[in-house]
């Protein structure tokens, strides 16, 4: 059968760095083909590069098994090839809607507006197309930017991560869908670092590493430990380690409301404790009040009622460089928003906490010799590649590297509490596994980690104890280990 999508002997470099070097990708109408890779791999330059983002260095394109150049974004759509990016590009300011009909120009807004909602319907997901994209959570932000793409009728798609930050059920409804497109005569590109959705709804698997193809092979031919090592050149897996020492109280809710800055319900009359020693987690579906508590907690909005104490100091009035919340180190969802300054270089987002306590002087009087030191070592500690010097932007990151630069910065010192929300969203198996490791090293020094994750995996794996946020409210609380089941039926029925 000819190909929907090849890509031949693709080569791309930036400045010294090459990212892809003579690698041959292809897609047929009909499958899915699932791409995976560690983060700095190349599979978003790769699949820049199909959608008209990148020029190739070297290589060639085929459409329908015509040689082809793609200029720009603008002509891969008209093309039918349609990329959700893991990192969203809708316009805050703009409606639903109207982010839907900038990548559908041309065709009447009632023609749109059904054809979102007929989607959205088979999806299973709610959707509001008055509703301005800035307001939205990131949950549902991704939502929109799926429905974007098959709304212009994309023949080729191509989802990055699609399944980061959506529940279980989320995640097996997108991946139905992606099946019964793919089965309606669509070529799908899945790019994922989750194993059991390459293997359990893909038709061809391709890993790459360093910018080269290590092997394409298929689901009946793998297995995760297989694909694991193929993808990191070792074998991982990582196991629960439950706590062996608790403390006192360090991280307190006490009947804490507030709305997020998304002005929806948000969290009412929330109230848990976190010891030191523990980790905490807390499961949900998505859009029942997790972005909201997240943003009362790092202080992007206040509490409307309730106290938030670290170290029985209450911080819930307290501004977010306060210093870094009183001895809370946070790391956000969405690391370029809310995680780093992204025209800022590496060095400078490094050195925002140090800065903050006093380390590096002031950032008048910046002691850049010592912040460059200790952002070195720290880079080198935590694995974040791709940094060819700590002048570039922090923008320049992939996903996974930016969240270890974020994570490289908040664990400086001895943070009394750590909060860490969808903490390997996007990231390979060996860098999650890594950052994990973290988070179970906080604990275990004494800290009191919060972590929400709307991957009931990552909540199962690395709490202590687990609590249920359903409708705004704390609902259900369970001591580990915990059964998946009672968990998943606490975040679906609820009073």
């Amino acid at each position: 059968m000819q190909h929907a999508l090849a890509l031949h002997g693709i080569t791309k470099s930036f400045g010294g760095f090459t990212a892809l070097e003579a690698l041959d990708f292809s897609v047929r109408p009909g499958e899915v083909h699932a791409l995976l890779g560690e983060n700095g791999a190349g599979k978003s330059t790769l699949m820049n590069v199909a959608c008209g983002l990148y020029a190739p260095d070297a290589g060639w394109i085929e459409i329908d098994g015509q040689p082809t150049r793609i200029s720009g974004a603008r002509d891969a759509a008209a093309r039918g090839i349609g990329m959700v990016h893991q990192h969203f590009k809708l316009v805050p300011s703009f409606s639903v809607l109207d982010n839907i009909l900038l990548f559908n120009p041309g065709r009447p807004a009632a023609e749109i507006a059904a054809a979102t909602r007929d989607l959205a319907t088979r999806m299973g997901i709610p959707v509001d197309l008055a509703r301005r994209a800035g307001t939205l959570g990131i949950a549902e932000q991704q939502r929109v930017e799926i429905l974007k793409v098959l709304v212009a009728g994309a023949r080729v798609i191509i989802l990055d991560e699609p399944t980061a930050v959506l529940s279980d059920d989320e995640g097996l409804a997108l991946m139905r869908l992606m099946r019964g497109l793919a089965e309606a005569g669509s070529a799908v590109i899945l790019v994922t670092h989750k194993l059991h959705e390459a293997l359990g709804f893909s038709d061809r698997i391709t890993v790459i590493r360093a910018g080269r193809k290590i092997v394409e092979t298929t689901p009946a031919e793998s297995d995760p430990r297989r694909l694991t090592t193929q993808i990191v050149g070792e074998t991982i897996v990582e196991m629960p380690a439950p706590t062996v020492a608790v403390g006192a109280p360090r991280l307190r809710f006490d009947a804490v409301s507030g709305q997020g800055d998304s002005g929806q319900k948000g969290i009412s009359n929330v109230s848990f404790t976190v010891r030191g020693g523990e980790i905490y987690g807390i499961a949900g579906v998505a859009g029942n009040g997790q972005t909201e508590l997240a943003q009362v907690l790092i202080g992007l909005t206040r509490a409307s009622a309730g106290r938030i104490e670290v170290d029985g100091r209450d911080i819930a009035g307290a501004a977010a460089d306060d210093p870094r919340r009183r001895g809370l180190a946070a790391i956000p969802v969405d690391r370029y928003r809310h995680g780093l300054a992204g025209a800022m270089s590496v060095v400078e987002n490094f050195a925002v906490r140090g800065t903050l306590a006093g380390r590096y002087g002031s950032w008048l009087r910046f002691d850049r010799r010592r912040a460059r030191r200790d952002a070195a070592a720290a880079i080198a500690a935590f694995d974040v590649r791709g940094v060819r010097n700590l002048s570039q932007r922090a923008a320049l990151l992939s996903g996974g590297n930016a969240q270890k630069l974020v994570i490289a910065r908040e664990f400086q010192g001895t943070p009394g509490a750590v909060f860490a929300h969808s903490p390997t969203r996007g990231l390979d198996v060996r860098a999650g596994a890594a950052v994990h490791d973290r988070l179970r090293a906080a604990r275990d020094a004494g800290a009191a980690v919060l972590v929400i994750s709307e991957d009931l995996d990552e909540i199962l794996l690395l709490s202590d104890r687990i609590g249920v946020l359903t409708g705004g409210r704390l609902t259900a609380e369970f001591d580990a280990p915990a059964e998946r089941a009672q968990i998943g039926a606490a975040m679906v029925h609820h009073d």
